[in-house]
């Protein structure tokens, strides 16, 4: 689950929740409810949380084991 992602790659940077949370201008207590899953993450905070991580939102939300794949992928249209 993306919950325990989210713990992980915080920890894996070397962060606190409150560092983290100053980085991504909320509390630290809304920071630790979503990593515990007292609240939902919003899009915005996964997306920014992505770009601290430099890594993919597929990544943080668990729909892939790959942390770089962070290419974007372009349809083409004939």
């Amino acid at each position: 689950m993306y919950l325990k992602r989210l713990k992980d790659l915080r920890e894996d940077h070397d962060l606190t929740q409150e560092q983290l949370s100053k980085m991504l201008n909320i509390s630290q207590r809304t920071y630790s409810y979503y990593e515990t899953g007292g609240r939902s993450v919003p899009v915005e905070i996964i997306c920014d949380l992505a770009n601290i991580y430099q890594t993919s939102t597929d990544y943080i939300l668990g729909l892939t084991d790959n942390k770089k794949d962070k290419k974007k992928k372009h349809l083409k249209i004939d």
